[in-house]
């Protein structure tokens, strides 16, 4: 890993990855009130050269052109920044999968002699339940 934030086979350099720290509720009693541990990462996905122009479309087109994601889960700006830049990650990579498209198809012989015997069973209880006929 060089000097920016791994997303699969992909690097996104430091400079493209913004980074601002502010107070936040939470843990911390009087001392969230003071430092600026909460992180809150900013990434520009239109204006990256870290993706190729497919792949930056399939984020864009999921994710927006801008990616925020905050975490303030911890007292400390560390495991704050980490927890942040993993999210980020695992956000970006989600929305880099391709999907599969999906192949129609049909129910089978016997999930259809299952559908028909079950709407039987209920049309049976449903008639049981009625009041007899005089």
């Amino acid at each position: 890993m060089g000097g920016g934030l791994q997303v699969g086979s992909f690097e996104i350099p430091e400079e493209e990855i913004h980074e601002t720290f502010t107070t936040w509720g939470g843990p911390g009693g009087q001392h969230a009130n003071r430092s600026r541990t909460a992180v809150e990462l900013r990434f520009e996905v239109a204006a990256t050269r870290a993706f190729p122009p497919e792949v930056r479309d399939r984020i864009v087109s999921r994710l927006g052109p801008v990616v925020k994601v905050t975490s303030s889960e911890s007292r400390s700006q560390w495991q704050n920044r980490a927890a942040a830049r993993r999210l980020l990650a695992a956000r970006l990579e989600e929305a880099m999968r391709r999907e599969e498209p999906r192949r129609p198809t049909r129910p089978s012989a016997a999930a259809r002699r299952r559908r028909l015997e079950e709407k039987r069973r209920l049309a049976e209880k449903k008639r049981l339940r009625r009041p007899p006929e005089p």
